[in-house]
């Protein structure tokens, strides 16, 4: 790979490919969500499927306790980088197998404690996913270090491929030739549909390892007491923040599992939501290219006098295409539906509250500027758990009454709330004039055609796409002739 001499242009072509490396896998992992809810698992199986891996999720950050942070901060600034790397490592092979034989000789009060007492395999194949993700974590981490971007990418990508590679295999191709016959069959005979998917997971995530063997060669076991204290120290504000963050993202799905007031249907409902928030792909997925692409431009910015004004631009630019998003997924939501199977369509109500609340969790990482630039972590971090606390609690109080509808809202609620103190906080530490007409203005006029839309929802379903893309054309236009207007007025008074 040509590297650039401009570290600026060489940081933004490998954030571009880190990017490649993070969403394509996850845009590919998302397509495997038509394929379990139209042909593999009904409601409940799928709801199953949803709150493991929730618990893999919130596992997996425990499991690496921020260690991937603190090796980039302390492999920096050494002259031993191998040092580093073997302390890092060791600490996450110590932790890692105490965690699985943890999972082995506690198997059934885990599986009691979290409702699935006659599934014992999932909590072993769960296990071992996440401790073969978290002895990943490190030679991934050193891979970025060395700027082998290329290779986190082609690695990256080639463990989702196989993983959906055998997805398929166990729930299509082989069930299909065997027809009636697959109970006959060794590892169909007692083992439940559901595992197969845990089961293609692990399988992934031990080839992901073995792909990454090159960075293990010169690993030899051994600790640096002194440097394991102060990586665990400087790692540890960045666990809660990964944690709080991962609270936000998963504690909808764990809280439906358990707060429903009917538990035999609480996997259907959950199954039902799960599909249903996977609607707000588009979203997520924008929202994570940009933070990758951001984040290094805001710190490079930091220093030009016209900085703020940048960032004011930015976040105009990004509400303008989060709206465009919210609008395209609405107006065409007949059609987006289709992306998962109709038992599950009884959720599509949740769909714009939850594009809706990443919206909001967009600005606020748009926002999140002034504590990164001003050395304020610790009151992002107070923010994040703050907004654990909403989550946790809404979730606790609001599932009861009103099912999954209750779990969307109390995410709304939490992002916009931490999107609000963010943006107060900041104008005291760090002010940025945003153009706050202009977002004001982009927001109401894209939910006024939303509103007009919903009151045109019995038409015919040609007549009501052709109608609704006059809609998002419209917002389209409106966004570029004004943008296009401030431009120039820019370009004025500049010259």
């Amino acid at each position: 790979m040509k590297i650039s001499s401009n570290p600026i242009k060489r940081l933004a072509g490998e954030t571009a490919i880190y990017g490649l490396g993070t969403m394509v896998p996850r845009f590919l992992n998302y397509l495997l969500v038509p394929f379990y809810t139209i042909l593999v698992f009904n409601q409940s199986e799928y709801g199953q499927i949803s709150v493991l891996y929730s618990w893999v999720a919130l596992l997996l950050v425990l499991l690496t306790y921020g260690m991937e942070t603190s090796y980039f901060r302390y492999v920096s600034k050494t002259d031993q980088p191998q040092s580093v790397f073997n302390t890092t490592l060791t600490s996450i092979v110590v932790t890692t197998v105490i965690f699985i034989l943890l999972v082995f000789f506690f198997v059934q009060p885990i599986a009691q404690l979290i409702d699935y007492p006659a599934n014992t395999d999932y909590i072993i194949l769960i296990g071992l996913i996440i401790a073969l993700d978290a002895l990943a974590a490190i030679p991934f981490a050193q891979l970025r270090f060395k700027n082998k971007a290329r290779k986190f990418a082609t690695i990256r990508i080639a463990s989702v491929v196989i993983t959906i590679a055998l997805n398929l295999l166990f729930l299509w191709v082989i069930p299909t030739l065997a027809g009636e016959n697959l109970n006959s069959l060794p590892i169909y005979r007692n083992t439940n549909m559901v595992a197969f998917v845990f089961i293609a997971n692990m399988l992934g995530s031990l080839v992901t390892l073995l792909l990454l063997s090159s960075e293990l060669k010169k690993y030899k076991p051994n600790i640096d007491k002194a440097l394991l204290k102060k990586m665990l120290v400087y790692g540890l504000p960045i666990l809660v923040i990964s944690l709080t963050g991962m609270v936000n993202e998963v504690a909808d799905k764990i809280f439906l599992k358990y707060l429903l007031p009917d538990p035999s249907t609480a996997d259907a409902q959950l199954g039902i939501y799960s599909a249903s928030y996977k609607l707000a792909i588009i979203m997520m997925l924008f929202i994570q290219m940009f933070r990758y692409a951001a984040e290094p431009f805001f710190f490079a910015e930091a220093d030009k006098k016209d900085a703020k004004a940048n960032y004011s631009k930015i976040l105009t630019y990004f509400v303008i295409f989060c709206w465009l998003i919210f609008l395209g997924v609405m107006l065409f939501l007949d059609v987006f539906k289709y992306f998962i199977g109709p038992a599950f369509w009884v959720g599509l109500t949740i769909v714009p509250v939850v594009l809706a609340a990443k919206l909001f969790l967009g600005v606020f990482y748009n926002l999140s500027v002034w504590y990164k630039l001003t050395n304020n972590t610790l009151y992002g971090a107070l923010i994040a758990i703050f907004g654990s606390i909403i989550t946790i609690v809404l979730n606790i109080v609001l599932i009861p009454k009103y099912g999954f509808m209750g779990a969307a809202w109390a995410n709304f609620i939490c992002y916009f709330t931490i999107m609000l103190i963010s943006f107060m906080w900041g104008r005291r530490v760090y002010k940025i004039n945003y153009e706050y007409l202009r977002l004001i203005m982009y927001s109401l006029f894209a939910l006024s055609l939303y509103v007009v839309s919903l009151f045109f929802a019995d038409l015919t379903m040609l007549i009501k796409l052709i109608f609704n893309a006059v809609l998002l054309v419209l917002f389209i236009s409106t966004a570029y002739y004004f943008e296009l207007k401030n431009k120039k007025k820019d370009n004025i008074a500049s010259f």
